[in-house]
């Protein structure tokens, strides 16, 4: 009667992994201020990523952790992208993922937005203004997230 709770469970098949061509993500700083203010919720500016820079567009919704965005960057050469906001989000491997392949500028923002002081010291000295002004963008947001999670009366609101 019960036995469907006596199933062998199994583990997930392993599946061959798929090298994937990883998009470029060299912008302006005009581009990145431009992501800043859409990150923080600029609907101009947001608008104006969805029409030019899409990818850029559906990264902040993956900030926002909106599946689809994640997904999309996924399959759209940006994993790199995705692999800087779990990152951000405290994900290990993905910070591992991130050194061995020399995304070093990512790592550091992402270590910075989890909270790590000598990160915004290694920003401060080796990336521009824009850059920084980003970082402190995503950590904000970030950090808003995370405190509606914990609070009980925004319990599961992400912004």
């Amino acid at each position: 009667m019960f036995g469907f709770f006596k199933r062998k469970k199994t583990a997930p098949v392993a599946t061959k992994a798929v090298a994937t061509t990883l998009m470029p993500i060299d912008y302006d700083a005009k581009i990145i201020i431009a992501w800043a203010k859409a990150i923080e919720g600029d609907e101009k500016f947001t608008l104006w990523l969805k029409e030019n820079y899409f990818e850029l567009f559906m990264a902040t919704y993956a900030i926002y952790l909106k599946e689809e965005a994640r997904d999309w960057l996924m399959k759209n050469g940006y994993a790199h992208l995705m692999a800087f906001i779990n990152a951000a989000e405290g994900l290990e491997n993905a910070q591992k993922w991130l050194l061995a392949h020399k995304f070093d500028l990512l790592f550091h923002m992402a270590m910075a937005i989890e909270g790590e002081q000598e990160h915004w010291q290694w920003l401060n000295q080796n990336s521009s203004q824009d850059i920084f002004i980003l970082t402190k963008s995503i950590k904000e947001v970030k950090d808003k997230i995370e405190e509606n999670h914990n609070d009980i009366h925004t319990f599961r609101k992400d912004f």
